[in-house]
């Protein structure tokens, strides 16, 4: 699938209260430009105050999920302060994801690498294809994935972070799901059906409960045993008494179908 010349390099679709960002740079794998990452950055705030869409997956056109940063332009210039400028804004719109009130669903095709597998490890959930593959090859052209390595080292763990890291080999759909990259491995032709079904679940959630609880996670899992406990146990203190969880409670214990959530 090809992008016309002036179409943008972003695409959104909303199902329902699922928003649905489709990566659309095709020729260039989708690879992460400037111009890339400051739609992602935008949308991503965006979405931020859409209090009708509750969670978000992000695709991707042609034959790649995405390559990672886009060499041309990474060395279309020595200027230090341009990478810094690029990298300080990619490392934002990945930020982004953590900090939407949104679950972040990637739903990944074809091959991810480096700032791709970056931006993979990033999201929430990921749903492969079967065909898919990971890598983070930096080390095969000079260049160490350091950005790349904060998430992916939070995903899989330090060692199996550094072997991806150290030798830049891909890693099957399979290996990834297994290490903890993504969280679900589907037949390709079952990929899009898939994704969907995980997305349209979440999206019967309470919007209030779907933001703190996925705010309270990355949080804890930050904090050392005890303190994680102690963090979750105050959470959970309040939480019962809110007026989604009463709503809830009460329609499980009647044997009620949902009930129309209230938090926002």
């Amino acid at each position: 699938m090809t992008a016309a010349p002036n179409e943008p390099v972003l695409l959104r679709r909303d199902q329902g209260r699922v928003a649905i960002l489709t990566l659309n740079r095709p020729k260039a794998m989708n690879a992460l430009s400037g111009e890339l990452i400051d739609a992602l950055h935008a949308e991503f705030d965006r979405l931020a105050k859409d209090r009708e869409i509750r969670c978000v997956v992000i695709e991707a056109n042609g034959r790649a999920f995405c390559a990672g940063h886009d060499l041309r332009e990474v060395r279309s210039t020595d200027d230090y302060g341009f990478h810094y400028d690029l990298m300080t804004r990619c490392s934002a719109m990945m930020m982004s994801i953590r900090r939407l009130p949104q679950p972040v669903i990637a739903k990944v095709h074809a091959i991810a690498t480096a700032a791709g597998c970056q931006l993979v490890a990033a999201c929430d959930l990921a749903v492969a294809s079967a065909d898919a593959k990971f890598a983070t090859p930096g080390v095969n052209i000079g260049l160490f994935c350091g950005t790349p390595s904060v998430p992916l080292g939070r995903n899989v763990g330090s060692k199996r972070a550094l072997d991806m890291l150290f030798t830049g080999e891909p890693i099957s759909a399979e290996t990834a799901l297994r290490d903890g990259l993504v969280s679900r491995v589907v037949p390709t032709v079952d990929l899009d059906r898939a994704t969907m079904e995980v997305a349209q679940t979440i999206a019967t959630k309470s919007p209030l409960v779907l933001a703190q609880g996925k705010e309270l996670f990355h949080r804890h899992m930050e904090m050392d045993l005890e303190q994680a406990y102690a963090y979750a146990t105050t959470f959970m203190a309040g939480a019962v008494t809110r007026e989604d969880a009463k709503l809830g409670i009460d329609a499980f214990v009647n044997k009620q179908g949902l009930p129309e959530w209230k938090g926002r």
